[in-house]
Formats: structure tokens, sequence, C-alpha cells
């Protein structure tokens, strides 16, 4: 395989390992491709907020590295901090999304600059994994946000919104999502990102999208991609790229649709399988 390459990774459960961190063999491991002319790629359903962290350990400011938010939504140069794609939904498509799922017994988060904004900062505390875990305060960390409570989010919403995130209990989502996104399935695309999580973003919107808009303009196509991921929002990304790596601890379907399968995000699987490639 020749190189050079642009290298895309999802961020939870591939880049990160369980405790939220990035290892310091992945992190020097990535700085060198990028020291040697491969450009890096972060491509998650997070908003941009809660990758420039991330960006920032890796130096992907130096190496011109792209940010992929919102699942495929916005598309931000590192280097220069311009922004090269982003779709959003209208406000109407927004407005009507957060109206439907009051019927469900799902907490919807939408943001906006600094904030997210809740029903209720207490009201999503779920039980997962046998343990109490606040998915509001999770997913407000992760992104850095502040937040602020509104009793009416459809009502508060009057700006085009890249990403409506829901939370709920992962037997509730499953039992449920078909009804939540029955109004939306030929107008926006919806989505697992976890089994806790089910978001709404534009229509046509994913990873591979995202990528192959920003990326043909400069002369990469799909053949110098590879892409590593382990969740449902990574298929058309690991299909895209022209090897797709998913991840020992990957959802059985993305395993079953990648080119390989390396080892796990907490056993360096981005560092094992550039390993082996270089022997």
């Amino acid at each position: 395989m020749s190189f050079m390459k642009t290298i895309v990774l999802d961020i939870d459960g591939t880049l990160l390992t369980t405790q939220k961190t990035i290892t310091e063999a992945t992190k020097n491991c990535l700085i060198d491709l990028q020291q040697k002319g491969n450009k890096l790629i972060l491509a998650s359903g997070r908003p941009t907020t809660g990758m420039l962290q991330l960006s920032d350990e890796l130096k992907m400011a130096e190496y011109d590295g792209l940010l992929v938010s919102y699942n495929g939504s916005k598309v931000i140069d590192c280097h220069t901090n311009m922004e090269l794609f982003n779709q959003a939904m209208s406000i109407e498509e927004g407005k009507a999304v957060l109206e439907h799922m009051k019927q469900f017994k799902v907490s919807p988060m939408i943001d906006k600059d600094d904030y997210m904004f809740v029903n209720d900062v207490f009201g999503c505390v779920i039980d997962y994994k046998d343990a109490p875990f606040n998915v509001i305060e999770y997913e407000s960390r992760g992104g850095h946000y502040k937040l602020c409570e509104k009793d009416d989010l459809a009502e508060f919403l009057d700006y085009r919104i890249n990403k409506i995130l829901t939370a709920g209990e992962p037997n509730y989502l499953a039992e449920n999502y078909k009804k939540m996104m029955e109004p939306f399935k030929d107008t926006l695309n919806c989505v697992f990102t976890a089994d806790f999580y089910f978001e709404s973003t534009a229509k046509g919107i994913d990873k591979a999208k995202a990528l192959d808009t920003v990326l043909r303009p400069l002369g990469i196509f799909p053949e110098d991609v590879i892409a590593f991921g382990d969740g449902h929002n990574d298929r058309t990304m690991l299909e895209y790229a022209g090897v797709g790596v998913a991840m020992e601890n990957a959802v059985k379907e993305l395993k079953d649709s990648s080119d390989i399968t390396t080892k796990s995000n907490d056993e360096d699987g981005i560092v094992h399988f550039f390993n082996e490639l270089f022997g």
C-alpha cells in the first residue's frame, strides 16, 4: 500500500479509550504519520467544540487536519478555522422534530455557541451498564457546553441547527426509534450514534458525504482514504474509504462490512493497524 494517505478517525470508541483519553502510543503514532505527510481527519457525531481539545493534542492545526462534526453536518479546517462545509436543518424541520419528540420518554438536546439547551438538566439519568448515568452531564462535559433549561425547545428554536440529539434508555430507544423517525424518514437523516443516543440531521448527511464533498476538491479520492470506526454511524465512512477498518469493540454490522478488523480502542487498535501495515 502506497502512502501518502488520508486517515479518518471516529472519536468515541475508536480514537479514545473507554476512559475518554488518547493513549501516548496512539498520539505519538498519529503525530508521526502527519509529520510524514499523511492527512488526519477526525469525524464524529460530536459538536465541533467537543473535538477542539483532541485536535490540539494531535497537533492537527500544524498539519492542515480537518474536523468533521455533527455526524457529517459540518467540516472545519483546523489550520485556518474556516468552515468548508455546513448543511444544517431548516428552522421548520428542527421545530417539527422537537415537537414530535414530546410524546416520547426521551431528552432532546440542542446547541448554540457555548450553550446546550435542554428541558431539565437533572432529567436524564438512565440505568446504563448497571449504574446511574446522567446523559446530559456526559454530553455537556464532552462538548464543553454551559447548560441552559428551556421549558419548550420547539418554541425556543429560532435558528438552523446542525443536529438534534435525543437521549434515552437503550431498550426504550430500540423499541421506539422507528416511531420517532417515522415523520422524517424521507426528509431527514436519523441514526443511532450510541445505544442511548438517537439523532437527526439534514437529509443525506453522513460522514461519507462530508468527506467526499471536501476531499475531492483537494484531489483526495476514496482510494486515498483509510477510515477507522466502531459504530453504526461509521458504516458509510468505512464503505467510502479505500480501506475501512473496524475496531474490535465495534458493532457486529460494522465489522461485517469493513475490510479489516483491528484491536480494540483500549488496545491501541489504530497503532496496531499501522504497525502491521509497515511490518
